[in-house]
């Protein structure tokens, strides 16, 4: 299949990388030389423009930072260019409004979309062991779906349009507010005298066991290899954590909703990104304990 791949970042390139592995022609657009250097590395064909990308695709494929640029792109650059019959997939995480509004357009204009924000960070992209979260019509899913596996592990129907948006944003809030509580209760364990690795080996087989702490556990040299292993290098950086929790607050507004912890997590990511460590792996803010 031909695909168009716009957005070759530390997520879009892996990405773009695993579907050439896949035997998909993908053709390539970033506005970074480096990572079009990188995608050619990898098998892919590169363009200067979105429209030289997407003609004559028959699936476009995007990973962009922001809603605002998401819109920008579909609107001017690939609905009425890319070909009617050629599927849309926006991977971005954004606010759902946004995709709601960038799908509608693309429907009206004649094309399917969906939206499929991911969850697994850097590594996944490369390995392709993503999980993708999927808004939109049952028959795009269809459609979707095996583009999606030859990027990731997991592909799952989250509901209508933008709802694959809100499944990440959710999911993120979570992220963020368990991985400050794994980190609260590590520095409370030193400070009680306990082991790390004692507590380790206790609280990962007991009740408080997470996400946070037996697959990305905050402490270097505890449990399966981590970002903390490495200095806090790589993973998925504070500053795109506070991006996503962000995007749940505003959520949280429009829909009525108490967020008590998500809105306490956002206030201690902003602390830790304004402090100038937006950079690090979001489980890097256990230096701040």
């Amino acid at each position: 299949m031909k695909i168009a791949f716009i957005g070759l970042g530390n997520m879009g390139g892996g990405m773009a990388a695993n579907l050439v592995k896949a035997g998909h022609e993908v053709h390539a657009f970033d506005l970074s030389a480096d990572a079009l250097a990188r995608a050619r590395d990898n098998g892919c064909a590169t363009y200067t423009s979105v429209r030289e990308a997407v003609q004559g695709a028959e699936a476009v494929v995007s990973m962009l930072p922001n809603g605002a640029i998401v819109d920008s792109v579909y609107s001017a650059d690939v609905i009425g260019q890319a070909p009617t019959c050629a599927l849309l997939l926006d991977c971005s995480t954004i606010d759902v409004a946004t995709a709601r509004k960038v799908e509608e357009a693309a429907r009206a204009a004649g094309y399917a979309m969906v939206d499929a924000p991911v969850s697994g960070g850097i590594a996944a992209a490369n390995a392709g062991t993503l999980t993708f979260m999927v808004g939109g019509t049952a028959e795009a899913f269809a459609r979707a779906e095996p583009i999606l596996s030859a990027m990731g592990k997991a592909v799952i129907h989250a509901g209508a349009s933008g709802a694959g948006q809100a499944a990440k944003i959710c999911n993120n809030m979570i992220l963020g507010a368990t991985m400050i509580a794994t980190c609260e209760a590590f520095a409370l364990a030193e400070k009680l005298g306990l082991d790390l690795q004692t507590f380790y080996d206790i609280s990962s087989k007991a009740s408080g066991q997470s996400w946070s702490m037996t697959s990305y556990c905050p402490v270097p040299g505890v449990g399966p290899q981590s970002p903390a292993d490495n200095q806090y290098q790589g993973g998925f950086a504070a500053a795109l954590m506070l991006k996503d929790l962000k995007l749940a607050m505003e959520a949280a507004q429009a829909a009525g909703a108490q967020t008590p912890m998500g809105a306490r997590a956002e206030e201690l990511y902003q602390k830790f990104a304004d402090a100038g460590h937006g950079g690090l792996d979001f489980s890097a803010i256990i230096k701040t304990l």
